[in-house]
């Protein structure tokens, strides 16, 4: 999963000296959602993992379109700066990592 990827590096690499503890699945079909990867992440990123992953478990449209091209913002205003941070971070680490292909995204 795209969320779950991308708020990982983001907590690695920027919150690195941060205390950080595995992610509390309350939800088995999160669970399954995410594949039983353990998920640790800092208090912030926490957070802002639950707000994201309860927005799009609630997200009426289907198929669901890229929260940058729907015309429903249903992310809080804080939460919605601090996604837009976190895939811009991700998704340059990656491409500067070898994942060349997700340029693609930057231009779709």
């Amino acid at each position: 999963m795209v969320l779950r990827d991308f708020i990982s590096i983001y907590c690695r690499e920027k919150h690195a000296g941060a205390a950080r503890d595995v992610f509390p699945f309350k939800d088995e079909r999160l669970r399954q959602a995410l594949g039983d990867i353990e998920l640790i992440l800092c208090p912030d990123c926490t957070r802002l993992f639950s707000h994201a992953t309860a927005k799009l478990m609630l997200c009426t449209y289907d198929p669901k379109p890229m929260c940058k091209k729907c015309q429903t913002h249903c992310y809080a205003p804080g939460y919605r700066e601090q996604i837009r941070e976190v895939m811009k971070f991700s998704g340059i680490y990656l491409i500067k990592h070898g994942r060349i292909d997700l340029i693609a995204h930057y231009y779709l």
